[in-house]
């Protein structure tokens, strides 16, 4: 099923001998677009210390209680490596959390979108994998593509022929934790209307100028099909959203060979 990510702020997450804290945002692969970390604020609990919880850490999700359980003691988070969340989260950081808790490293994962399955447009630029990436390196190095979502939340998006709006959201899929979709406010330019960019429609991020740019025109999304927030995505809308890009862009190729 997929979620708002930004609806998952403030959820508690559960050790299994008590309450970690609260979820204060996330942390993503910008090269996978993978949820890789939840960011945890434990409160009195640690003296206001935030606290990294790997994704793979997680147990059940009680959703009606906005719970997220994780497989981890109080004692275990405790005494975990100490991780400033305010700067940059290096390699060596993840490989010291990942050994103290007992978990396997998450790099060499392949990028799957979550959009059912389906395979995605080749003609609208997909996300590469540095294999460089996805070496444990010798020596730490300086990001590693971690990305909070908060702090790329507001991020204006640029089409092929302008600008169309600022990210305000995620769609995120519970099974797997990737983003399948960023969600675009698009009020400036489409009052009242919000649409959905897959990441791998993503030609480039300018982090310095906190800018998206997809390979995609303000026509071909001002006429994809309509998304309302308040009702769930499900498969159906996401079908006709790729056969929507999918075909538009046959016609477009049509039209310019002529």
């Amino acid at each position: 099923m997929k979620h708002n990510v930004n609806s998952l702020v403030g959820y508690t997450i559960s050790a299994t001998d008590g309450e970690l804290g609260r979820v204060n945002e996330f942390y993503f692969d910008d090269k996978t677009w993978s949820i890789r970390y939840m960011v945890v604020d434990t409160g009195g609990w640690l003296s206001g210390r935030r606290v990294l919880i790997p994704h793979s850490a997680l147990g059940l999700t009680d959703w009606e209680t906005k719970t997220f359980k994780v497989n981890l003691t109080m004692e275990q988070v405790r005494n975990a490596p100490d991780v400033d969340t305010q700067k940059t989260v290096t390699r060596q950081h993840e490989i010291d959390l990942f050994s103290h808790y007992g978990l396997p490293v998450y790099w060499g994962d392949i990028f799957i979108d979550g959009t059912i399955g389906m395979v995605p447009l080749p003609e609208v630029g997909e996300i590469k994998i540095d294999d460089g990436a996805l070496k444990v390196p010798d020596k730490p190095k300086g990001d590693q593509h971690l990305r909070s979502t908060m702090s790329v939340k507001g991020y204006d998006i640029a089409a092929n022929d302008g600008e169309i709006g600022h990210v305000e959201d995620y769609l995120g899929d519970d099974n797997d934790w990737n983003i399948c979709f960023l969600i675009i406010d698009t009020n400036n330019w489409l009052p009242g209307r919000k649409v959905l960019v897959s990441p791998h429609w993503i030609n480039r991020i300018d982090w310095s100028e906190q800018k998206v740019f997809v390979n995609l025109s303000k026509e071909l999304i001002k006429n994809s099909p309509e998304f309302d927030p308040s009702k769930h995505t499900g498969i159906d809308y996401e079908k006709d959203l790729l056969n929507y890009y999918e075909e538009a862009i046959k016609i477009l190729k049509k039209e310019s060979a002529k």
